[in-house]
C-alpha cells in the first residue's frame, strides 16, 4: 500500500500517448498517400520517348484528327521550335 496512486502515468503520460498516436497514424496515412501517388498516373504531360514536347504531340494529334490543316500545323510547330515564320520587308 505504500505505492498507492503512484503507479498512474499521469496527465502528461496520456497527453504523450495521444500526441504519439496522432503522429504515428499521420505518418502511416502520409506514407500510403505518397506511395499511391508515386505508382499512380501522373497529371503532368511529360516528354515522350521520341523526344518531342507535349505541345508538339498535341498539335500532331489535332492534325491527325483533322482539326487543323497542314499549313497551320507547320506554322505552329515552327513557332514552338523558335523559328521566325513572319516575313519582313
Amino acid at each position: 500500500m505504500m505505492y498507492w496512486g503512484g503507479t498512474d502515468i499521469g496527465v502528461w503520460g496520456y497527453v504523450l500517448m495521444i500526441v504519439s498516436m496522432v503522429l504515428f497514424w499521420g505518418a502511416v496515412v502520409t506514407g500510403i498517400v505518397l506511395l499511391v501517388r508515386s505508382f499512380g498516373p501522373s497529371s503532368e504531360r511529360r516528354i515522350d520517348q521520341s523526344g518531342t514536347s507535349s505541345a508538339e504531340s498535341i498539335l500532331a494529334e489535332r492534325f491527325a484528327r483533322g482539326e487543323i490543316d497542314e499549313s497551320e500545323y507547320t506554322g505552329r510547330v515552327a513557332v514552338l521550335r523558335g523559328k521566325d515564320t513572319t516575313t519582313r520587308p
